[in-house]
């Protein structure tokens, strides 16, 4: 097969199918009817000579042939996209364009409300369509173009990717209610360790930054309820002597006393991820700009 005897339209149609896992919703995506995409689909399933995708209860599973050609073909749609993109002159006043980004809830929480008033007075009509964050897909949804930026820690590690530095360097403290008696007392290592703390992670085990570092002091605090997000806490703190260990800025946003932490622990850098084919283009270099001149 060769590339002149292909139309290249149809790897949209396949990368579509691919991340949608559904014919249906990849006409959707692709404003096509459900019959053209499986007249495509048909196409491609004779110049690949592979069923490429199979009809199964959860949807249409990608073959090995179309995993292991899923990846090159979205750096290939995502690098003619940045080619034709790239002489574009991108007014952020006159556009509507949608970015879409990957974060958790206290990416969200940090980075979305000065994100968003900016965009209302520069860019009225920009919009902002934030999804949850899942370390092992954000690398192919960055390289397809599914999705443009993604907020994190520094710990995202692959050749294709750029980043740079969000945040400053952060402190965590340990977010109590106003009138907790603690704040008279003083924390002590001591009365951080018999408190009752609440620890919030989207995993269902593991330990945060906090128990990493008093377990090299021989030390573990008492966890007695952990939750997914950041949103929950603050109305459990304002209700209870619970104490929770958080970014300062996340504390003071949701009106809780932080008391500094009485043993060291890694503060919080939040980085900006986006993938080298869009590193040119114009509207992702406009509001990584923008984004840099707000937080960092």
């Amino acid at each position: 097969m060769r590339i002149n005897q292909l139309d290249l339209n149809l790897f949209k149609v396949f990368e579509a199918i691919y991340q949608e896992r559904n014919l249906t919703r990849a006409a959707e995506v692709l404003s096509l009817s459900q019959p053209a995409v499986s007249n495509a689909l048909a196409r491609l399933r004779k110049s690949f000579n592979d069923r490429l995708f199979v009809r199964t209860p959860q949807g249409m599973v990608p073959t090995p042939v179309a995993e292991n050609i899923v990846a090159r073909a979205q750096q290939a749609l995502q690098l003619l996209n940045s080619c034709v993109q790239e002489g574009d002159v991108f007014k952020p006043e006159q556009s509507n364009k949608e970015f879409h980004f990957r974060m958790n809830d206290m990416g969200e929480a940090l980075v979305l409300p000065p994100l968003i008033e900016h965009l209302q007075l520069a860019a009225p009509e920009v919009s902002i369509n934030s999804g949850m964050l899942n370390r092992q897909d954000v690398v192919q949804e960055l390289a397809s173009g599914a999705v443009d930026f993604v907020v994190d820690v520094p710990v995202l590690n692959d050749r294709n990717l750029c980043h740079q530095t969000l945040s400053a360097a952060e402190e965590y403290v340990c977010a109590v209610r106003k009138d907790h008696p603690i704040i008279k007392q003083g924390l002590t290592l001591k009365r951080y360790l018999a408190l009752k703390h609440i620890h919030i992670s989207s995993r269902r085990r593991g330990l945060g930054l906090a128990d990493i570092a008093l377990n090299t002091l021989g030390y573990q605090r008492n966890i007695q309820f952990r939750v997914q997000h950041y949103l929950a806490a603050p109305e459990i703190i304002r209700r209870s002597d619970l104490a929770c260990t958080m970014p300062i800025r996340l504390a003071e946003t949701y009106g809780l006393v932080g008391i500094p932490i009485p043993f060291d622990i890694e503060q919080l850098e939040l980085h900006l991820y986006w993938h080298k084919s869009s590193d040119k283009d114009q509207a992702n270099m406009w509001l990584r700009e923008t984004l840099f001149g707000l937080l960092v």
